[in-house]
């Protein structure tokens, strides 16, 4: 489990794909120092298993699932060497939890649509993603979304763009500062919304009546 809260940047080595799967390499001389071979970690998001351990970097393979249902495959020609990638380890017992609750289960890939200025000076940014149509019923004014790995709130949403305002120190240290329109990125919903979605589901199947809430 993860809290959406980057405390590491690192830069793309390497993105080997294939039909089977792939592997993606990582630099990240800040952090490599405390990882530990067979252990998780959240790369934009997506939870994987570090496999390999060389030097400053980690490598962790790539099922086929993650390759379909994450930014790693949707859009492939976006990943080039040396961009930046935001990292996270796993929660762990007494630490504190500052964002939400993430658990690095992709839920869909969107798509960048605006990244501008604004504010006296133009320090903070406003920050759009398209989402997936199968996406959007677990999206809630105010409520907590995932984007690459980093816990934001929503600002403003109309059925289909959801809008983030962004301070300064979130844009410097994550991968925010490098995106552009159209770029693809990971979406995890909240999963307190989904759990509710299922046993509303559920109820209605067992019952045959709808929860009013």
């Amino acid at each position: 489990m993860f809290t959406g809260i980057i405390e590491h940047v690192g830069l793309l080595h390497s993105l080997a794909l294939s039909d089977v799967g792939g592997r993606v390499t990582v630099h990240a001389p800040t952090l490599v120092g405390s990882l530990e071979m067979s252990k998780s970690i959240a790369v934009n998001g997506c939870c994987l298993t570090i496999t390999e351990l060389h030097g400053e970097r980690f490598s962790a393979d790539l099922s086929a699932e993650t390759v379909s249902k994450t930014a790693f495959g949707a859009d492939a020609p976006e990943w080039e060497r040396g961009m930046h990638v935001n990292l996270e380890q796993p929660l762990t017992v007494g630490q504190e939890f500052g964002g939400h609750f993430v658990l690095g289960h992709v839920d869909g890939v969107g798509h960048v649509s605006e990244l501008r200025p604004e504010g006296v000076g133009g320090e903070s940014w406003r920050f759009g993603v398209e989402v997936p149509q199968e996406f959007a019923r677990y999206v809630v004014p105010k409520g907590s979304i995932t984007v690459d790995g980093i816990s934001l709130t929503v600002a403003s949403w109309d059925g289909r763009f959801v809008e983030i305002a962004v301070i300064p120190f979130t844009y410097a240290h994550t991968n925010l500062r490098d995106r552009v329109v159209g770029d693809a990125v990971n979406l995890e919903a909240d999963v307190l919304g989904k759990y509710i979605e299922s046993y509303l589901e559920e109820r209605e199947k067992r019952f045959g009546e709808k929860e009013h809430l």
